[in-house]
């Protein structure tokens, strides 16, 4: 999302992770993208948030493969929990969580992030997540712990043998990403007692392990950022109130509102859009 001459422009590009992509690799994928290449040497500063930045040196990465398509722009490169921070905080205080493939939680107390222990991947963590979800749906169906009407649904939804799943989780790249896949069977089934207890459950967990670490947690909203957040917001919002926590923002793609601030924060002056 860019803004340009008083207008806003909006445009998508494939992910940028560090960890997954070289300077080169950065560099020529955003090429691709027409859009950008029309306003790519007027570009005067650039604020990137994204998966995988929280080092220096991958800050380095993404700063250096950004730099060789926008030569004239001063680059910025942060964290995506940052991004998102700004998105539902802004300058107060309060709990930031991520609830998409992955999850994570910290708290903001108005100036600064201050780190938890959480986010622990897909292995050892992301409780409440799509890959989280995911898991669980696709493990009741293996296990055969799935009542008979939704173990047929999910048969018809996801026609794949157990020796197939066992070939993409851990022989195949991005396993996370394909178990956050079968959370989606959740979505046409949201209502079933089945699903809502196994989101409930989840949501709890992602409570008692993330959110009931910070002190605070009863006395600053909980802001959420993700599409699991997002489409199981009723559920979410239950869970949250039965624990005595405050529900914020829950946004599924945080870019409007971060724009919004970026905008508000560097002195620029726009038209709401």
């Amino acid at each position: 999302m860019g803004y340009f001459n008083g207008e806003t422009i909006k445009f998508n590009t494939p992910g940028i992770n560090p960890y997954f992509l070289s300077e080169q690799d950065i560099s020529k994928l955003i090429s691709k993208n027409e859009t950008v290449m029309q306003y790519a040497q007027d570009v005067k500063e650039i604020y990137f948030f994204g998966a995988g930045c929280s080092s220096p040196d991958k800050h380095e990465v993404v700063s250096n493969g950004l730099s060789e398509v926008f030569s004239n722009a001063f680059i910025s490169v942060d964290h995506d929990l940052l991004g998102s921070v700004y998105a539902t905080c802004g300058d107060a205080e309060g709990l930031n969580c991520i609830l998409g493939t992955g999850s994570n939680i910290c708290y903001f107390d108005g100036e600064k992030i201050h780190d938890g222990h959480h986010g622990l991947g897909y292995v050892l963590g992301d409780e409440g997540s799509g890959t989280f979800f995911g898991k669980k749906v696709l493990l009741s169906y293996l296990y055969k712990k799935m009542p008979s009407d939704l173990l047929a649904e999910f048969k018809k939804a996801f026609p794949t043998e157990k020796e197939q799943i066992i070939t993409n989780v851990y022989q195949r790249p991005f396993p996370n990403i394909y178990l956050a896949g079968f959370s989606r069977f959740m979505a046409n089934h949201k209502n079933h007692p089945f699903i809502q207890d196994i989101l409930r459950t989840g949501f709890q967990e992602f409570v008692d392990t993330n959110v009931k670490d910070y002190p605070r947690h009863k006395k600053v909203p909980c802001h959420f950022v993700g599409s699991i957040a997002y489409y199981y917001q009723d559920e979410l919002k239950q869970v949250l109130a039965e624990n005595g926590i405050e529900t914020g923002k829950i946004l599924q793609k945080p870019i409007e509102e971060l724009f919004n601030f970026i905008l508000q924060k560097e002195g620029v002056v726009k038209q709401a859009i």
